[in-house]
């Protein structure tokens, strides 16, 4: 009884931290600074150098249409820049680009348009206002809800049973029917990811390759027998989804090896308050919070650690798999997470039971050390030749010129 009064200050002092609680105020001016300038109720229209050929509809990410001049992308998610690639491809074709935010629930076309794409809200509520000859895409960032949703669930109810609490769900999609009104999509996983889809409805997918931020250099003094114990979790919101009570719990009970935990833990105050102990009492584990990929905290993080573990329940691409590959991180993964992981560039994950995810540690940690290297030197490799803006860019672009140009 005085040791759970005392893990209940010790949660209050946390969440009383000046430090979180500053962040914390950052984080509010700027979702409220959103809400003023109305970006969810916008529409941005982009207009080639020429007389336009057409136009196409287009909703997902409108931030980097609103940017200041010289202010540059943000690079917190993947979706920020490949929103931008995506309409500028329609641009350098000659098409205007009338573009909304995925969350615009008000926009009503009022005119033809060749081409409709949405990433999940917005093209089944549209379909009914577009000409019977307009293409309409659905541009898939997630593993359909009819798989992503049981998966989440079975994790919460998994967790339930462990540890005798219900978290509430986190990275629930509802839906809205985009796929089923599309007539075609472009998909960023891999074969996972597209069964998904094709579980729903047979229709033509286009893998395009999901991006990452930044490149690294490849760490040429980087020491593999010294980390070969040290391993990192890098992630975002929804943290059981993603399997992070997985690798604590696995990780407690292996405190010969070291993890660091990265990823927005203090938003999620329930998950916080049932791991405090391992997040923050435990001496082989660091709660890092969340870490800027393009700093050099993540920079020396990548440097002094092996692999990343990342056992999510369903994934759209993988994006911080492929930013911790191009750190030269071993990813050890389950086929869930959508990245062409296997045995030459990384450790597949049988299943994700706590003792799977030991088992794999310790098989890997053991190896020598011109293994490891050779390994990380794969996952750095694979990263950089499939997953970079360019390799989006040009994949997309393929796609546009192809799409208005009626194959």
């Amino acid at each position: 009884m005085v040791e759970h009064r005392s893990m209940s200050f010790d949660v209050l002092l946390h969440r009383l931290d000046p430090r979180f609680q500053w962040s914390e105020l950052q984080r509010r001016r700027a979702k409220y600074w959103r809400m003023l300038r109305r970006v969810d109720r916008r529409l941005v229209t982009l207009a080639p150098a020429s007389r336009p050929r057409g136009s196409v509809l287009f909703s997902y990410v409108i931030d980097p249409f609103l940017l200041r001049p010289g202010k540059p992308m943000p690079h917190g998610h993947t979706h920020f820049w490949e929103s931008w690639a995506m309409a500028q491809a329609f641009v350098e074709l000659g098409y205007e680009v009338d573009a909304v935010h995925w969350t615009n629930q008000r926009f009503v076309p009022r005119k033809p348009y060749a081409v409709a794409i949405d990433v999940r809200r917005n093209l089944a509520r549209w379909a009914e206002h577009l000409p019977g000859e307009t293409v309409k895409v659905m541009h898939a960032e997630t593993a359909h809800p009819s798989f992503h949703n049981p998966a989440q669930r079975a994790r919460l109810e998994a967790l339930a049973e462990r540890r005798g609490t219900s978290l509430k769900p986190r990275k629930t999609i509802r839906d809205h029917g985009a796929y089923q009104a599309a007539d075609l999509a472009t998909i960023l996983g891999n074969e996972f990811t597209q069964e998904t889809y094709l579980a729903v409805a047979k229709k033509p997918l286009h893998r395009i390759p999901i991006s990452a931020p930044l490149t690294y250099d490849w760490p040429a003094t980087k020491d593999f027998d010294a980390v070969r114990r040290r391993f990192v979790w890098f992630g975002s919101g929804g943290l059981v989804h993603k399997g992070l009570d997985l690798v604590l719990e696995a990780f407690a009970a292996m405190p010969e090896y070291h993890l660091t935990v990265c990823g927005p833990i203090r938003q999620e105050a329930d998950f916080e308050r049932l791991y405090f102990r391992e997040l923050y009492r435990t001496p082989n584990i660091e709660t890092a919070g969340w870490v800027d990929v393009a700093g050099e905290r993540f920079r020396r993080l990548a440097a002094g650690s092996l692999g990343l573990i990342y056992p999510s329940c369903s994934e759209g691409g993988g994006g911080s798999v492929l930013t911790c590959m191009h750190a030269s991180l071993i990813p050890i993964v389950n086929r869930e997470v959508s990245v062409d992981v296997d045995r030459t560039n990384g450790v597949p994950l049988a299943d994700c039971s706590i003792a799977t995810i030991q088992e794999t540690v310790r098989q890997l940690a053991a190896r020598p050390a011109g293994e490891l290297e050779g390994l990380a030197r794969s996952a750095w490799r694979f990263a950089r030749e499939h997953h970079t803006r360019d390799r989006f860019q040009a994949a997309y672009r393929r796609f546009a010129a192809r799409l208005v140009g009626g194959s």
